[in-house]
C-alpha cells in the first residue's frame, strides 16, 4: 500500500477505554501491550506469587477457545443463558478458512478484566476472573500463510489486529463489532501479516513481512481512522539511498528483504522505536547480493513522529542462513564503568548477545551465548560477528550451527531489573546445510537447500548479564534436538521466572539460579506466559495450541 488508502467504514473518535499515557507506566495488574510495557522486559511488579508461595500455585480455570462461526452456546460453557455473539467480517468468501483448532502464539491482554487473545483469522474476548467467553470475531480471509498471530493493541476502547491476508483491522473492544479495516500490504506480492500492532501516542506501529524477494517496511497509521501516517523501508529502494552501497545493486537492494516481523520497544526520552529487522533474500544463495545487505538483520531505531531512522546495528552482516534479528529487544538501564547508560539489548537468533547505546546505537557488549554457534571468524571492531564464508551453504554440504531456526526464535525473552539479567531460551544443534540450486532465480526467499541435523545437543534456559554479555547460569532442560523451551518468558518482582521446558512442563524457575522451583504438565506451551491481578489475586495465563491455562493460589 502507497500513501493513503481505502478504508472501510471509518468510526468516530474513539473515548475512555486504555489512555495510551497508561502505557508508559511500569507493569502491574494489567498486561495491556504486546511486552506489557513499552520496555519489552515482561517484568510484572506484581509479587504475591513469589518463591515462598509459588508451590501453593494451582490452577484456577481453563478456557477452550472455539474457531465455530455459528452459535456458541451459553458463554463458551460458563456464567450464562445467552449464546455468545459472534462477529464476521473479510473480504474473503469464506473458502479459504484455515482448517483445525486454533493456536495461540501470541500476547493475550489484559485490561479492566477482560482477556483479548488472537489466532489467525480470530479474536475472543474473555472474562479474565473464570475465562468464559464475551464475544468472537471472525475474519474471512482471501488465504495466505496462516503460521500464527503475535496479538492485538489497544487504543481507548478500539483493539487492532492484523490478519494472515495483510489487513490492519480495528473493532470495539466492548463489543467486538468492526470499526473500520485497511490493506497493509499487497497480498498479490505473497505478503503476510502476524505482528502485534503497538500503539504509541497516536501512532499505530505495524509491521508485515514476506519470504520471496520483496522489501521490508514498518508503517505507521492513525488509530481513529486507518489512515497511512508514513512507512519506513529496511532496505534502500531509491538511488542514494543510504546502504546501497552495501548491495551489488539498488535492484538487489529493493528485493532484499528486511521484514518486520516482531513488535519492538519504544523509549519515550527519545521518541525512538526500537526494532529488529528480518534476513536478507534471496536466503541462502548469497553470492548474488555480496555486501552487508543493510539493513537486514538489524537493530533500527526509528523516530516515532517522522518514520526517519535515527541510527542501526547490524547483527548478521550477510546472513546466509535465515537468521534474522526480528526477536524482541529489551530497555535497560544500567551503570557501566561508573555511567549511567540507557542500554538496548538483543539476544539474535544467530547465538550471538548484543548490548548497544540506545540513544546513539554505540556497541557496548557482545558475546557468543549459543555453546555450539560456529558460523562466524570473530567479532568486527564494532563487536558484530563477520561471517565465514565456508559456512554459507554449498553443494558438498557445511557443517553449520546453529540450525536454521536459530538459537532463539520468535519467542520473546524477558530481563529482571531484580537480578539484572536477560533470560533467554538458549537452543543447539548442527545441520548440514547443502545447495541446491545456485541460481538465484531458482532459489528466491528460502529455496535452493537441503538441511539434515547432525548430533545431540542439550538446551537450555540461559541467563546473560547485558553489562557485559556474559553468562549469568544456564539450566538444562529435558532431552535433546528440540526439545528446548517454548513460547517465550515471563520475569516477577516474586523473582521467578515463567516458561515451559520443551518437555510439555509450565516451569517456575529462581530467576537468581534457574533452579525449579514448580511445575505443571500442561503440554507444550505455545505462547509467553503473562501475569495479571483481578479483585486483588495475581494470575499466571499461559497457552498450549487452543487451550488457556490461568493458575492462581491456592487459599483454603
Amino acid at each position: 500500500m502507497q500513501g493513503g488508502a481505502a478504508i472501510t467504514a471509518p468510526g468516530a473518535a474513539a473515548q475512555g477505554g486504555l489512555d495510551p499515557a497508561a502505557l508508559l507506566k511500569p507493569l502491574g495488574d494489567s498486561w495491556p501491550s504486546y511486552s506489557g510495557d513499552y520496555t519489552g522486559r515482561r517484568y510484572s511488579s506484581l509479587s504475591q506469587v513469589n518463591q515462598s508461595t509459588v508451590k501453593n500455585l494451582t490452577l484456577a480455570w481453563t478456557a477452550h477457545l472455539g474457531t465455530s462461526t455459528g452459535p456458541t452456546g451459553f458463554g463458551g460453557g460458563r456464567g450464562g443463558g445467552a449464546s455468545v455473539p459472534v462477529i464476521v467480517g473479510g473480504e474473503g468468501t469464506g473458502e479459504f478458512a484455515a482448517p483445525g483448532n486454533a493456536n495461540v502464539k501470541g500476547t493475550i491482554l489484559q485490561i479492566d478484566g477482560i482477556l483479548y487473545v488472537t489466532a489467525p483469522d480470530h479474536v475472543w474476548a474473555l472474562d479474565g476472573h473464570d475465562g468464559h467467553e464475551l464475544w468472537h470475531y471472525f475474519w474471512k480471509t482471501r488465504g495466505g500463510t496462516h503460521i500464527g498471530n503475535r496479538g492485538a493493541a489497544i487504543w481507548h476502547n478500539s483493539l487492532f489486529f492484523e490478519t494472515p491476508d495483510d489487513y490492519l483491522v480495528s473493532l470495539d473492544a466492548r463489543t467486538g463489532k468492526e470499526r473500520w479495516h485497511v490493506e497493509i500490504s499487497s497480498f498479490a506480492e505473497q505478503y503476510f501479516s502476524t505482528m502485534a500492532p503497538l500503539v504509541v501516542g497516536d501512532h499505530l506501529l505495524v509491521g508485515t513481512g514476506n519470504d520471496l524477494d520483496a522489501p521490508g517496511f514498518l508503517q505507521s497509521f492513525d488509530p481513529d481512522t486507518g489512515k497511512l501516517q508514513w512507512k519506513f523501508y529496511t532496505v534502500p529502494m531509491n538511488p542514494g539511498d543510504p546502504g546501497v552501497d552495501t548491495w551489488p545493486s539498488l535492484d538487489a537492494a529493493r528485493h532484499g528483504g528486511g521484514q518486520v516481523w516482531i513488535t519492538g520497544v519504544y523509549d519515550p526520552e527519545t521518541k525512538l522505536y526500537i526494532f529488529g529487522t528480518g534476513n536478507p533474500t534471496p536466503g541462502y544463495t548469497g553470492a548474488s547480493r555480496k555486501g552487508d545487505n543493510l539493513y537486514t538483520c538489524s537493530l533500527v531505531a526509528v523516530n516515532v513522529d517522522t518514520g526517519k531512522m535515527a541510527w542501526y546495528y547490524q547483527t548478521s552482516p550477510h546472513d546466509t542462513h535465515d537468521w534474522d534479528s526480528a526477536q524482541t529487544p529489551i530497555l535497560i538501564d544500567a551503570t557501566i564503568d561508573g555511567r549511567a547508560r540507557k542500554l538496548v539489548s538483543t539476544a539474535a537468533r544467530n547465538g550471538f548477545f548484543f548490548t548497544v547505546d540506545r540513544v546513539t546505537g554505540e556497541p557496548v557488549a557482545t558475546a557468543q551465548y549459543g555453546t555450539t554457534t560456529n558460523w562466524s571468524l570473530g567479532l568486527r571492531k564494532n563487536g558484530a560477528p563477520d561471517p565465514n564464508p565456508e559456512k554459507e551453504a554449498t553443494v558438498a554440504g557445511s557443517f553449520v550451527s546453529p540450525v536454521e531456526g536459530g538459537v532463539t526464535n520468535w519467542p520473546p525473552p524477558a530481563y529482571s531489573p531484580d537480578t539484572g539479567l536477560f533470560y533467554v531460551h538458549e537452543l543447539n544443534g548442527f545441520n548440514l546445510v547443502y545447495l541446491t540450486e545456485p541460481d538465484p532465480r531458482g532459489s528466491m526467499g528460502l529455496g535452493g537447500k537441503v538441511v539434515a541435523p547432525v548430533g545431540s545437543h542439550p538446551s537450555y534456559l540461559t541467563a546473560i548479564d547485558p553489562k557485559t554479555a556474559k553468562i549469568a547460569w544456564r539450566h538444562q532442560f529435558p532431552g535433546v534436538n528440540g526439545a528446548s523451551g517454548q513460547g517465550g518468558l515471563l520475569a516477577t518482582a516474586g523473582r521467578l521466572v515463567f516458561g515451559g521446558d520443551g518437555g510439555g512442563n509450565f516451569v517456575a524457575f529462581d530467576a537468581t539460579n534457574g533452579k525449579a522451583l514448580w511445575h505443571s504438565r500442561i503440554g507444550t506451551i505455545s505462547n509467553a506466559p503473562q501475569t495479571y491481578a483481578i479483585d486483588g489475586q495475581q494470575h499466571v495465563l499461559v497457552a498450549v495450541g487452543d487451550t488457556l491455562y490461568a493458575f492462581a493460589l491456592y487459599t483454603p
